[in-house]
Protein backbone atom coordinates (compact mmCIF):
# COMPACT_ATOMS: atom_id res chain seq x y z
CA UNK A 1 0.00 0.00 0.00
CA UNK A 2 1.09 3.60 -0.53
CA UNK A 3 1.01 5.40 2.83
CA UNK A 4 1.18 9.19 2.94
CA UNK A 5 2.00 11.59 5.75
CA UNK A 6 1.27 15.27 5.00
CA UNK A 7 2.48 18.19 7.08
CA UNK A 8 -0.11 19.47 9.54
CA UNK A 9 -1.47 22.92 8.68
CA UNK A 10 -3.48 23.75 11.80
CA UNK A 11 -2.18 26.79 13.68
CA UNK A 12 1.11 25.89 15.40
CA UNK A 13 0.43 22.17 14.98
CA UNK A 14 3.91 20.69 14.93
CA UNK A 15 3.02 17.08 15.59
CA UNK A 16 3.37 14.62 12.72
CA UNK A 17 1.42 11.48 11.87
CA UNK A 18 4.38 9.17 11.26
CA UNK A 19 7.76 8.98 12.95
CA UNK A 20 10.82 7.56 11.17
CA UNK A 21 10.43 4.49 13.41
CA UNK A 22 6.97 3.79 12.01
CA UNK A 23 8.13 4.57 8.48
CA UNK A 24 10.86 1.97 8.78
CA UNK A 25 8.37 -0.59 10.06
CA UNK A 26 6.22 0.08 6.98
CA UNK A 27 9.02 0.02 4.42
CA UNK A 28 10.43 -3.19 5.87
CA UNK A 29 7.08 -4.71 4.93
CA UNK A 30 7.51 -3.38 1.38
CA UNK A 31 4.97 -0.57 1.70
CA UNK A 32 5.74 2.70 -0.05
CA UNK A 33 5.77 5.71 2.27
CA UNK A 34 5.44 9.31 1.08
CA UNK A 35 6.19 12.09 3.56
CA UNK A 36 5.67 15.77 2.86
CA UNK A 37 8.88 17.76 2.94
CA UNK A 38 9.30 19.34 6.37
CA UNK A 39 6.43 17.40 7.93
CA UNK A 40 8.46 16.22 10.90
CA UNK A 41 10.63 19.27 11.58
CA UNK A 42 8.42 20.62 14.35
CA UNK A 43 8.74 17.32 16.20
CA UNK A 44 12.49 17.14 15.71
CA UNK A 45 12.51 14.76 12.72
CA UNK A 46 14.41 16.01 9.67
CA UNK A 47 13.55 14.89 6.15
CA UNK A 48 16.81 12.96 6.09
CA UNK A 49 15.64 10.73 8.93
CA UNK A 50 12.54 9.76 6.96
CA UNK A 51 14.54 9.15 3.80
CA UNK A 52 16.97 6.97 5.76
CA UNK A 53 13.95 4.95 6.96
CA UNK A 54 12.90 4.37 3.37
CA UNK A 55 10.40 7.15 2.74
CA UNK A 56 10.21 9.49 -0.23
CA UNK A 57 9.93 13.20 0.53
CA UNK A 58 7.44 15.01 -1.74
CA UNK A 59 5.29 18.13 -1.97
CA UNK A 60 1.93 18.18 -0.21
CA UNK A 61 -0.20 17.73 -3.33
CA UNK A 62 1.81 14.69 -4.41
CA UNK A 63 1.50 13.04 -1.01
CA UNK A 64 -2.28 13.45 -1.04
CA UNK A 65 -2.80 12.44 -4.68
CA UNK A 66 -0.62 9.33 -4.65
CA UNK A 67 -1.50 7.79 -1.27
CA UNK A 68 -4.06 5.10 -0.55
CA UNK A 69 -3.79 5.66 3.21
CA UNK A 70 -3.17 9.08 4.77
CA UNK A 71 -1.92 9.15 8.36
CA UNK A 72 -2.35 12.50 10.08
CA UNK A 73 -2.70 13.91 13.56
CA UNK A 74 -5.45 16.50 13.25
CA UNK A 75 -8.52 16.50 11.06
CA UNK A 76 -8.26 17.80 7.49
CA UNK A 77 -8.89 21.55 7.26
CA UNK A 78 -10.80 23.30 4.42
CA UNK A 79 -7.68 23.91 2.26
CA UNK A 80 -7.07 20.13 2.39
CA UNK A 81 -10.58 19.07 1.38
CA UNK A 82 -9.87 19.34 -2.38
CA UNK A 83 -6.68 17.30 -1.87
CA UNK A 84 -8.52 14.31 -0.45
CA UNK A 85 -8.58 11.56 -3.08
CA UNK A 86 -11.89 9.88 -3.81
CA UNK A 87 -12.20 6.74 -1.69
CA UNK A 88 -9.03 7.39 0.32
CA UNK A 89 -8.48 6.08 3.86
CA UNK A 90 -7.58 8.79 6.36
CA UNK A 91 -6.42 7.83 9.86
CA UNK A 92 -6.42 10.79 12.25
CA UNK A 93 -8.25 12.62 15.02
CA UNK A 94 -11.50 13.89 13.47
CA UNK A 95 -13.83 15.15 16.26
CA UNK A 96 -16.61 15.30 13.69
CA UNK A 97 -19.25 16.53 16.12
CA UNK A 98 -17.45 19.86 16.12
CA UNK A 99 -17.56 20.31 12.31
CA UNK A 100 -20.50 19.82 9.98
CA UNK A 101 -18.37 21.16 7.11
CA UNK A 102 -15.74 18.47 7.57
CA UNK A 103 -18.36 15.75 7.92
CA UNK A 104 -19.95 16.75 4.63
CA UNK A 105 -16.57 16.95 2.88
CA UNK A 106 -15.67 13.41 3.97
CA UNK A 107 -19.00 12.11 2.72
CA UNK A 108 -18.72 13.95 -0.61
CA UNK A 109 -15.22 12.59 -1.22
CA UNK A 110 -16.30 9.10 -0.09
CA UNK A 111 -13.47 9.04 2.44
CA UNK A 112 -13.00 6.13 4.82
CA UNK A 113 -12.37 8.23 7.93
CA UNK A 114 -10.93 6.20 10.80
CA UNK A 115 -10.95 8.32 13.94
CA UNK A 116 -8.34 7.78 16.63
CA UNK A 117 -10.65 9.15 19.31
CA UNK A 118 -13.39 6.54 19.01
CA UNK A 119 -11.31 3.37 18.80
CA UNK A 120 -12.20 1.53 21.98
CA UNK A 121 -10.51 -1.46 23.61
CA UNK A 122 -11.98 -2.97 26.79
CA UNK A 123 -13.91 0.21 27.50
CA UNK A 124 -10.85 2.45 27.13
CA UNK A 125 -9.75 4.80 24.33
CA UNK A 126 -6.10 3.84 23.77
CA UNK A 127 -5.38 6.26 20.92
CA UNK A 128 -6.90 9.18 22.79
CA UNK A 129 -5.24 8.43 26.11
CA UNK A 130 -1.70 9.74 25.45
CA UNK A 131 -2.99 13.08 24.15
CA UNK A 132 -5.44 13.28 27.05
CA UNK A 133 -2.50 12.83 29.40
CA UNK A 134 -0.62 15.68 27.70
CA UNK A 135 -3.67 17.96 27.61
CA UNK A 136 -4.56 17.22 31.23
CA UNK A 137 -1.07 18.06 32.45
CA UNK A 138 -0.97 21.13 30.23
CA UNK A 139 -4.35 22.38 31.44
CA UNK A 140 -3.13 23.33 34.90
CA UNK A 141 0.18 24.69 33.58
CA UNK A 142 -1.66 26.92 31.09
CA UNK A 143 -4.14 27.97 33.75
CA UNK A 144 -1.30 28.89 36.09
CA UNK A 145 0.50 30.83 33.36
CA UNK A 146 -2.54 32.86 32.33
CA UNK A 147 -3.37 33.76 35.93
CA UNK A 148 -0.60 36.33 35.51
CA UNK A 149 -1.74 39.94 35.53
CA UNK A 150 -0.35 40.79 32.04
CA UNK A 151 -2.50 37.97 30.63
CA UNK A 152 -5.66 39.40 32.15
CA UNK A 153 -5.63 37.04 35.12
CA UNK A 154 -6.03 37.86 38.78
CA UNK A 155 -2.26 38.07 39.34
CA UNK A 156 -2.17 35.10 41.69
CA UNK A 157 0.89 32.86 41.58
CA UNK A 158 -0.58 29.37 41.46
CA UNK A 159 2.12 27.82 43.65
CA UNK A 160 1.76 30.42 46.38
CA UNK A 161 4.67 31.74 48.45
CA UNK A 162 5.34 32.30 52.14
CA UNK A 163 2.53 34.44 53.45
CA UNK A 164 0.35 34.07 50.33
CA UNK A 165 -1.73 30.95 49.63
CA UNK A 166 -1.61 28.82 46.49
CA UNK A 167 -4.39 28.82 43.93
CA UNK A 168 -7.52 26.74 44.18
CA UNK A 169 -8.17 24.51 41.18
CA UNK A 170 -11.50 23.05 40.10
CA UNK A 171 -11.45 20.11 37.68
CA UNK A 172 -14.73 18.94 36.17
CA UNK A 173 -14.45 15.33 35.02
CA UNK A 174 -12.46 12.44 36.45
CA UNK A 175 -11.25 10.72 33.27
CA UNK A 176 -7.70 10.66 31.94
CA UNK A 177 -7.61 14.44 31.43
CA UNK A 178 -9.01 15.17 34.86
CA UNK A 179 -6.72 12.76 36.66
CA UNK A 180 -3.62 14.18 35.00
CA UNK A 181 -4.72 17.73 35.70
CA UNK A 182 -5.22 16.78 39.34
CA UNK A 183 -1.72 15.29 39.57
CA UNK A 184 -0.13 18.48 38.26
CA UNK A 185 -2.32 20.70 40.42
CA UNK A 186 -1.38 18.75 43.53
CA UNK A 187 2.28 18.91 42.48
CA UNK A 188 2.08 22.70 42.36
CA UNK A 189 0.86 22.71 45.94
CA UNK A 190 -2.58 23.99 44.97
CA UNK A 191 -5.83 22.99 46.62
CA UNK A 192 -7.57 20.76 44.05
CA UNK A 193 -11.26 19.85 43.88
CA UNK A 194 -12.27 17.26 41.29
CA UNK A 195 -15.95 16.81 40.44
CA UNK A 196 -17.03 13.52 38.89
CA UNK A 197 -20.60 12.55 37.90
CA UNK A 198 -20.13 8.79 38.34
CA UNK A 199 -20.72 7.90 42.03
CA UNK A 200 -18.56 4.77 41.73
CA UNK A 201 -15.61 6.76 40.42
CA UNK A 202 -15.87 9.19 43.31
CA UNK A 203 -15.01 6.21 45.51
CA UNK A 204 -12.11 4.89 43.43
CA UNK A 205 -10.42 8.14 42.39
CA UNK A 206 -9.25 9.08 45.92
CA UNK A 207 -7.31 5.80 46.00
CA UNK A 208 -5.19 6.74 42.98
CA UNK A 209 -4.88 10.51 43.39
CA UNK A 210 -2.76 12.48 45.90
CA UNK A 211 -4.39 13.02 49.32
CA UNK A 212 -4.55 16.76 48.67
CA UNK A 213 -7.09 16.21 45.85
CA UNK A 214 -10.66 16.34 47.11
CA UNK A 215 -13.02 14.26 44.97
CA UNK A 216 -16.70 15.14 45.07
CA UNK A 217 -19.85 14.14 43.21
CA UNK A 218 -20.61 16.62 40.45
CA UNK A 219 -23.86 17.97 41.82
CA UNK A 220 -25.24 21.44 41.20
CA UNK A 221 -24.51 22.43 44.79
CA UNK A 222 -20.92 21.15 44.75
CA UNK A 223 -20.27 22.77 41.37
CA UNK A 224 -21.50 26.18 42.45
CA UNK A 225 -19.56 26.04 45.69
CA UNK A 226 -16.28 24.97 44.07
CA UNK A 227 -16.70 27.42 41.21
CA UNK A 228 -16.96 30.36 43.57
CA UNK A 229 -13.61 29.45 45.17
CA UNK A 230 -11.63 28.43 42.10
CA UNK A 231 -8.79 30.38 40.49
CA UNK A 232 -8.31 27.82 37.70
CA UNK A 233 -11.29 25.92 36.26
CA UNK A 234 -10.57 22.94 34.01
CA UNK A 235 -13.28 21.37 31.85
CA UNK A 236 -12.32 17.72 31.34
CA UNK A 237 -15.50 15.99 30.21
CA UNK A 238 -15.89 13.59 27.30
CA UNK A 239 -18.71 11.96 25.36
CA UNK A 240 -16.87 9.69 22.91
CA UNK A 241 -17.73 10.58 19.34
CA UNK A 242 -20.36 13.13 20.33
CA UNK A 243 -20.44 16.82 21.13
CA UNK A 244 -19.20 17.60 24.62
CA UNK A 245 -22.02 18.40 27.04
CA UNK A 246 -22.29 21.92 28.44
CA UNK A 247 -21.49 21.40 32.12
CA UNK A 248 -21.21 25.07 33.11
CA UNK A 249 -23.69 27.62 31.81
CA UNK A 250 -22.92 31.30 31.40
CA UNK A 251 -25.11 32.14 34.37
CA UNK A 252 -23.35 29.62 36.61
CA UNK A 253 -19.91 30.76 35.46
CA UNK A 254 -20.68 34.24 36.77
CA UNK A 255 -20.15 32.80 40.25
CA UNK A 256 -16.41 32.55 39.55
CA UNK A 257 -13.98 35.20 40.76
CA UNK A 258 -12.95 37.85 38.23
CA UNK A 259 -9.54 37.10 36.78
CA UNK A 260 -9.85 33.35 37.18
CA UNK A 261 -8.84 31.16 34.22
CA UNK A 262 -11.10 28.72 32.37
CA UNK A 263 -9.34 25.93 30.47
CA UNK A 264 -11.71 24.00 28.21
CA UNK A 265 -9.97 20.78 27.22
CA UNK A 266 -13.21 19.60 25.56
CA UNK A 267 -13.16 22.42 23.01
CA UNK A 268 -12.19 20.11 20.13
CA UNK A 269 -15.54 18.42 20.72
CA UNK A 270 -17.42 21.71 20.89
CA UNK A 271 -16.53 22.78 24.44
CA UNK A 272 -18.13 22.18 27.83
CA UNK A 273 -18.55 25.80 29.00
CA UNK A 274 -21.31 27.89 27.44
CA UNK A 275 -18.84 30.76 27.04
CA UNK A 276 -16.20 28.68 25.22
CA UNK A 277 -15.14 29.34 21.65
CA UNK A 278 -12.23 27.83 19.77
CA UNK A 279 -8.85 29.59 20.03
CA UNK A 280 -5.39 28.89 18.63
CA UNK A 281 -1.85 28.75 19.94
CA UNK A 282 -1.23 32.09 18.21
CA UNK A 283 -4.15 33.70 20.06
CA UNK A 284 -4.86 31.28 22.90
CA UNK A 285 -7.08 33.34 25.20
CA UNK A 286 -9.90 35.84 25.40
CA UNK A 287 -11.72 37.42 28.33
CA UNK A 288 -15.45 36.91 28.77
CA UNK A 289 -17.57 37.42 31.89
CA UNK A 290 -14.39 38.73 33.52
CA UNK A 291 -12.65 35.34 33.11
CA UNK A 292 -9.66 34.42 30.97
CA UNK A 293 -10.65 31.58 28.62
CA UNK A 294 -8.03 29.21 27.18
CA UNK A 295 -9.75 27.10 24.52
CA UNK A 296 -7.04 25.84 22.19
CA UNK A 297 -8.27 22.91 20.12
CA UNK A 298 -4.89 21.24 19.64
CA UNK A 299 -3.28 21.67 23.03
CA UNK A 300 -0.71 18.83 22.70
CA UNK A 301 0.61 20.52 19.56
CA UNK A 302 2.46 22.90 21.88
CA UNK A 303 4.70 20.01 22.94
CA UNK A 304 5.12 18.19 19.63
CA UNK A 305 8.14 16.04 20.40
CA UNK A 306 6.54 14.46 23.47
CA UNK A 307 3.13 14.24 21.84
CA UNK A 308 4.27 12.79 18.51
CA UNK A 309 6.37 10.06 20.09
CA UNK A 310 3.62 9.11 22.55
CA UNK A 311 0.96 9.07 19.86
CA UNK A 312 3.07 7.08 17.41
CA UNK A 313 3.61 4.33 19.96
CA UNK A 314 -0.12 3.61 20.14
CA UNK A 315 -1.06 4.22 16.49
CA UNK A 316 1.76 2.15 14.92
CA UNK A 317 0.09 -1.29 15.23
CA UNK A 318 -3.09 0.04 13.61
CA UNK A 319 -1.21 1.80 10.81
CA UNK A 320 0.65 -1.42 10.02
CA UNK A 321 -2.55 -3.46 10.01
CA UNK A 322 -4.32 -1.00 7.69
CA UNK A 323 -1.36 -1.01 5.32
CA UNK A 324 -0.95 -4.80 5.41
CA UNK A 325 -4.58 -5.83 5.04
CA UNK A 326 -6.45 -2.83 3.64
CA UNK A 327 -9.51 -1.37 5.31
CA UNK A 328 -11.81 -4.40 5.28
CA UNK A 329 -9.09 -6.83 6.27
CA UNK A 330 -7.96 -4.55 9.08
CA UNK A 331 -11.52 -4.21 10.40
CA UNK A 332 -11.66 -7.99 10.62
CA UNK A 333 -8.19 -8.45 12.13
CA UNK A 334 -8.53 -5.57 14.62
CA UNK A 335 -12.22 -5.25 15.55
CA UNK A 336 -11.48 -2.13 17.62
CA UNK A 337 -10.98 -0.26 14.34
CA UNK A 338 -14.69 -0.66 13.63
CA UNK A 339 -15.47 1.85 16.36
CA UNK A 340 -13.16 4.33 14.67
CA UNK A 341 -14.74 4.13 11.22
CA UNK A 342 -16.84 7.29 11.05
CA UNK A 343 -17.51 7.59 7.30
CA UNK A 344 -17.26 5.07 4.46
CA UNK A 345 -18.09 5.35 0.77
CA UNK A 346 -20.34 8.39 1.29
CA UNK A 347 -22.13 6.82 4.27
CA UNK A 348 -22.07 8.24 7.80
CA UNK A 349 -21.41 5.48 10.35
CA UNK A 350 -21.08 7.67 13.46
CA UNK A 351 -24.53 7.86 14.99
CA UNK A 352 -23.74 10.63 17.52
CA UNK A 353 -22.55 12.85 14.65
CA UNK A 354 -25.69 12.06 12.64
CA UNK A 355 -27.81 13.03 15.62
CA UNK A 356 -25.83 16.19 16.40
CA UNK A 357 -26.15 17.48 12.82
CA UNK A 358 -29.55 16.00 11.91
CA UNK A 359 -28.00 13.80 9.24
CA UNK A 360 -29.84 10.61 10.12
CA UNK A 361 -30.84 10.18 6.45
CA UNK A 362 -27.13 9.66 5.68
CA UNK A 363 -26.51 7.36 8.65
CA UNK A 364 -26.20 3.60 8.40
CA UNK A 365 -25.28 1.13 11.10
CA UNK A 366 -21.70 -0.05 10.76
CA UNK A 367 -21.94 -3.29 8.70
CA UNK A 368 -18.77 -4.66 10.26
Amino acid sequence: MIVGCPKEIKDNENRVGLTPHTVKALTEKKHEVLVEKGAGLGSGFADESYIAAGAVALKSEEVWSKSDLIVKVKEPLPPEYPLMKLGQIIFAYFHLSASLELTKALLERQISAVAYETIMVDGALPLLKPMSEVAGRMAVLMGAYFLAGPSGGSGLLATGVTGSPAAEILIIGGGVVGQNAALVGAGLGAKVTLLEKDPQKTLTLPKILPPSVEVQLNSSENLRSALARADIIVGAVLSPGARAPIVVTRATLKLAKPGSVVVDVAIDQGGCFETSRLTTHSQPTYVEEGLVHYCVGNMPGAYPRTSTVALSEVTRPYVLTLADLGLKGALSARPALRGGLATYNGILLAKPVAEDFNLLDLYRKNPW
